[in-house]
This record gives C-alpha cells, sequence and structure tokens, in this order.
C-alpha cells in the first residue's frame, strides 16, 4: 500500500497546533506501530522501515511538532517533553490505538520511555535506539553546539556533500539512502537556498539548561513491556555500561549493538531492518 499523509490538531500550553504524520499499511490493522524520530529529523526516516513492516501493522511516523511538517510553535519554550508526549497521547486517540509498538529513535526513544512508565500504557513493546535513561553531559553539549545553527546551502547536492560527512555517525548507507535522508530533512528557503527542516528554536531550552548528566532511571525502572535497546558502538549519547545496565533493571531489556556507528543508527539498511522486523513479530 502506498505511504499516506496526515494531520491532527494537538493542544499545547499556548493553544493549538498541528502535528503531522504519514501511515504505511491497513488502516484498518488493530497492530499499530509507532515511529518516533530523533531531535533534529522527521518521521520520513521511517520510510525504509514503514514499507518493510506494512504488510504486518499499520505504522504511524509522526513529525514531532517543530519539525518536517508540523506547525512550528510560536512561545519556543513549549519544546518540551511534557509537550512531545502529550502530543503522542492526542496522536494515539486520533488513530484509535488502544495498544502499540513504539520504535524511537533518541528522542523519539525518550518520548516512548516516558509513555511506556505511566500506568496503563498503551505501548506494548517499547524499541529503544541509541539513548537512555542517563543522558552524559558530553553528548548533550555536542548537541546543543550544533542544534538550532542555521546555515544554508546553495542546492540540495551541496547539502548532500556536507552532511553525508556530519552524518557518517549513522553508519554506512546506500547513495539512494543518504539522498532520502538529506532531502526529507531539507526546508527550502524563499532566496532558493536550502537548510534543514526544523524550527531552530527547537534549540532555545539548550541555552537555559545546565549542561550536565540527565537522570532518567526512575523513569526506566517504572517500564514493565518488552523492551530493546539499540546502541551504535561509538556513540556518546548511550554509553555501554548504562546501556547493560538497561538489560539489569527496570524492563530488563535486551540490548544490540551495532559496531562501526555512533548517534545514532539510522534503521534504513536490511540488517537493521532485519533486527527491528524480528524483534517485533517475536511473540
Amino acid at each position: 500500500m502506498a505511504m499516506t499523509s496526515h494531520y491532527y490538531r494537538a493542544l499545547g500550553p499556548h493553544g493549538f497546533h498541528r502535528v503531522h504524520y504519514t501511515e504505511w499499511g491497513n488502516p484498518l490493522n488493530s497492530k499499530v506501530l509507532i515511529c518516533a524520530h530523533g531531535l533534529t529529523r522527521t518521521g520520513r526516516d521511517f520510510d525504509f522501515l514503514g514499507a518493510a513492516l506494512e504488510r504486518d501493522y499499520r505504522v504511524i511516523c509522526p513529525d514531532v511538532i517543530g519539525r518536517g511538517r508540523s506547525d512550528w510553535l510560536r512561545d519556543k519554550a513549549d519544546y518540551t517533553y511534557p509537550v512531545y508526549v502529550n502530543d503522542m497521547a492526542m496522536l494515539l486517540a486520533r488513530i484509535d490505538a488502544e495498544r502499540v509498538d513504539w520504535v524511537g529513535t533518541s528522542m523519539g526513544g525518550l518520548i516512548g520511555m516516558f509513555l511506556a512508565s505511566y500506568p496503563g500504557t498503551p505501548v506494548h513493546k517499547l524499541l529503544v535506539n541509541d539513548v537512555g535513561p542517563r543522558i552524559p553531559a558530553a553528548g548533550l553539549k555536542r548537541i546543543a553546539d550544533y542544534v538550532g545553527r542555521v546555515v544554508t546551502f546553495d542546492s540540495i547536492d551541496d547539502m548532500d556533500r556536507a552532511l553525508r560527512i556530519f552524518s557518517a555517525v549513522f553508519g554506512e548507507l546506500t547513495d539512494a539512502q543518504w539522498r532520502h535522508m538529506i532531502v526529507h530533512g531539507a526546508r527550502q528557503l524563499e532566496d532558493g537556498r536550502y537548510t534543514t527542516d526544523y524550527d531552530p528554536g527547537i534549540a532555545d531550552i539548550f541555552k537555559t539548561m545546565e549542561l550536565k548528566d540527565i537522570d532518567l532511571w526512575p523513569v526506566w525502572d517504572a517500564i514493565r513491556c518488552p523492551t530493546l535497546v539499540l546502541r551504535g558502538a561509538q556513540s556518546d549519547v548511550l554509553d555501554h555500561a548504562d546501556a547493560v545496565a538497561m538489560t539489569e533493571r527496570g524492563p530488563k531489556a535486551t540490548l544490540i549493538e551495532f559496531p562501526g556507528m555512533g548517534h545514532a543508527p539510522a534503521l534504513m539498511s536490511e540488517d537493521q531492518i532485519a533486527v527491528v522486523r524480528d524483534w517485533l513479530l517475536a511473540d
């Protein structure tokens, strides 16, 4: 089935905003998978995964507010996890899903962790891609150093060449996969140049927060559903020791590490998609 595009209205602290999502598979399928992207990415990162799983799931891939085709918030202070989590809860109501499996990369993994930790959660299985209940200060600083910087490019080709170097930590991708990431992570400006497709205001929170380790272990310890943790072996956002601790605490997750990459595995290559599919469909 072809991918389709949808919007819904969510309510934040300062009014309503529109959230965009793409959908794969049979909309009548009660088996639902939500795929949530990383901090500066969009739901289109999951096109390859959605296409691979559309026969098994109704796959929903939202653009978190401030990214992709979702609205930008007027008050940049509202770019917070309580708003993101509330938006995703409203998405579950919109699609009438009583039970979902969740795949979340980085920020999307944290949103999934929060949702899975609540009493009565609809999250049945949780896959967390290269993030965990402790986020090291070093990783936060690296992210804070680049998020919100408006860098422009004269053409998509220029953007492609530059971001392949910057994003090499995603691992080895085919030319088609790289191009897909660039095209669907780009926004054309009025003067014809290109930049990344997110509101620079999402970075405002980094300007006010103290860049120290973030501790979310109480959230992790409250999760009870089957959980898989993926990690890039060179990640600076999820330390190996923390990933191992995630297998010993809370949901006692299964851990799989991918060599030769950092933060975060793109989940586009056939071998990574196979890992995700096999775990999700194993009952």
